[in-house]
């Protein structure tokens, strides 16, 4: 299996560290805002890399972080006038269940970095401790100068940087480009007590130690989009090579963006769809189908047309899968059969090729037509047998194919809102409208349970938050 790496900027042969086990860190959601296309391409590509290893018989940890603390998150909470961990679950929570309805595998773990945080106040002495890390005024940054190599995923030179870097320097910084470790505590923020006074982590430096606290150091693949080269994934290489004094990540995974509008999907621009939004909409396949139709690494052209083929591409498939005789063996015995050995091996000779998504696509639409001719040629057995390696490969791309029902995301998402609004009563000293909001859901059947970290619902036994 060939894999691009942008560290080297060419394929190479994957080789785990420690075959049959791979490590992955997928870069999650910062959750200031609704999770988007773009994110979910990127977590798609994540999902499919994971499913492709474990059908070529690796053992995979599969970590993706939630940076649920951060200055965007802050200043969310401030226009909304409720507090930033309301911000930080509400997304969280909306991600989770797109994710569900998308069929995403759900992570080894799901870090968060409010959880992490003693051991990033652990690596930020370990930096200070080595000359790396200094104060200024009441944070912490890295000194870039300090790490040679700084710039080689991300191609860029350090002397560039140091001489032409646009950014004002911050009162008490060496160099303009010098990134936070920890910020220091402003007066309505949220903070953690540190040696070096109450604050709370820089963005960077929460990936270097979650991925390497669930997967060690060095570990085989760092995924994320390709937005996040510079300067996220450049400063997690800085950080966790100078604090540890060995290699970060061996593989390195970017996806290419989702465009609207002709520019990135970027929840800073507002130029962008949440998928929730396109799940009310189109199947959760269609839009499998839609994203995996390009190479994991070319950027996309968001348009609703686009989405409308995949729906109709994925009609092809269902409406010859239900025409088509079933096997008359499980799936499992009928792949292994000499007459779907030719076609698992076009598959596997595509998805080998860096995770070449539409030529394992072509494949199937293939057996699509030649099981279509088939049928017309009252060849049952033949149709049965291409029915289950169609079954079996779409399973490896993560297809499912029992839809779940798209009006259950939309009661998920009425319900949130309504806790949402009771939770703004409540703030605003309005119980009467609060408990009448609460007593007519439980008539409905919908319990509402007020906990410290946020109003959980339940319906019918199926609790949610």
């Amino acid at each position: 299996m060939q894999l691009y790496n942008t560290l080297t900027r060419k394929k190479e042969a994957f080789e785990p560290l420690n075959p049959p086990k791979v490590g992955i860190y997928m870069c999650g959601m910062t959750v200031q805002d609704r999770p988007h296309l773009g994110h979910m391409r990127a977590f798609l590509a994540g999902d499919v890399l994971r499913r492709y290893l474990e059908y070529k018989g690796y053992d995979v940890s599969y970590i993706q972080n939630f940076t649920d603390i951060d200055d965007k998150i802050i200043h969310r909470a401030r226009r909304e006038n409720v507090d930033w961990r309301q911000i930080a679950e509400r997304n969280i929570t909306e991600y989770l269940r797109a994710a569900e309805a998308m069929n995403f595998k759900p992570a080894t773990f799901f870090p968060r970095a409010t959880l992490h945080i003693q051991e990033i106040i652990e690596t930020v002495q370990t930096l200070m401790d080595q000359g790396i890390a200094y104060p200024a005024g009441d944070s912490i940054y890295f000194d870039i100068s300090k790490f040679p190599s700084y710039g080689k995923l991300s191609g860029k030179k350090l002397e560039d940087l140091l001489a032409g870097y646009r950014v004002e320097p911050a009162p008490g910084k060496r160099n303009p480009a010098d990134f936070a470790l920890w910020k220091g505590w402003k007066e309505g923020e949220p903070y953690w007590h540190s040696p070096f006074g109450k604050g709370r982590p820089g963005w960077h430096i929460e990936c270097s130690v979650m991925s390497t606290h669930y997967l060690g150091q060095p570990f085989d693949i760092h995924g994320g989009g390709s937005d996040l080269i510079f300067p996220h994934h450049e400063n997690e290489i800085a950080q966790a090579e100078a604090a540890h004094g060995k290699a970060f990540a061996r593989y390195w995974f970017h996806v290419g963006f989702v465009k609207q509008a002709g520019e990135k999907m970027s929840k800073s621009t507002g130029l962008f769809t949440p998928i929730t939004d396109l799940l009310q909409r189109y199947s959760s396949q269609a839009i499998r189908h839609y994203l995996l139709s390009t190479h994991y690494r070319t950027p996309i052209d968001f348009e609703m047309e686009h989405l409308d083929r995949s729906e109709r591409a994925m009609e092809r498939i269902t409406n010859f899968l239900r025409k088509a005789p079933d096997p008359k063996n499980p799936v499992e015995e009928m792949v292994k059969s000499p007459e779907l050995q030719d076609w698992l091996q076009k598959f596997e000779q595509a998805m080998d090729d860096d995770l070449n998504t539409p030529g394992g696509l072509a494949v199937i639409f293939e057996m699509v037509r030649q099981g279509n001719e088939a049928l017309q040629a009252q060849r049952g057995d033949d149709a049965a047998a291409l029915k289950a390696g169609m079954i079996f490969l779409m399973n490896v791309l993560g297809f499912r194919l029992e839809e779940k029902e798209r009006t259950d995301l939309w009661v998920d998402d009425l319900l949130g809102l309504i806790v949402e609004v009771r939770q703004i009563l409540r703030q605003e000293k309005r119980f009467d409208l609060a408990d009448l909001i609460r007593d007519r859901l439980k008539a409905l059947g919908v319990v509402l349970e007020d906990t410290p970290s946020g109003t959980l619902w339940t319906i019918k036994g199926s609790p949610s938050s």
